[in-house]
């Protein structure tokens, strides 16, 4: 199965939104993690952990708490190679890409609501 059948819409900011506005949309819609924005490009990404460290901060802009290595993968991988990337990495969030454009984004939860479509061997590593 190819990351595409099970991406998920994913919520891009600019890096000059403040982290209140980031915890407000992750709110609203109901995500874990939002990606960074500089232009077409991602910046960054930042998850509910990271706003959670800094709620004593909420008026600083998302890039001063934004994970700024965003590792990615292609929409048309396959799950296999998703799972491998985010147990390798310890990552619960990983932005979907096509030429370098972010598409949408796959989560854990995305995983194991797939698992019946994962390499059975990716279970016994």
């Amino acid at each position: 199965m190819r990351i595409k059948e099970i991406m998920n819409e994913t919520i891009a900011v600019s890096s000059n939104t403040t982290i209140k506005e980031a915890a407000k949309i992750m709110k609203e819609d109901n995500i874990g993690s939002i990606v960074i924005l500089d232009g077409d490009k991602i910046a960054g990404i930042v998850t509910e952990k990271d706003i959670i460290s800094h709620v004593d901060n909420l008026k600083d802009k998302v890039s001063k708490i934004m994970s700024n290595q965003v590792i990615t993968i292609d929409e048309s991988e396959n799950i296999d190679n998703a799972a491998e990337l985010m147990a390798k990495n310890k990552i619960k969030h990983l932005p979907v890409v096509n030429d370098k454009e972010v598409v949408g984004i796959v989560t854990t939860t995305d995983l194991i609501k797939h698992c019946d479509d994962l390499n059975e061997d990716f279970f016994l590593d």
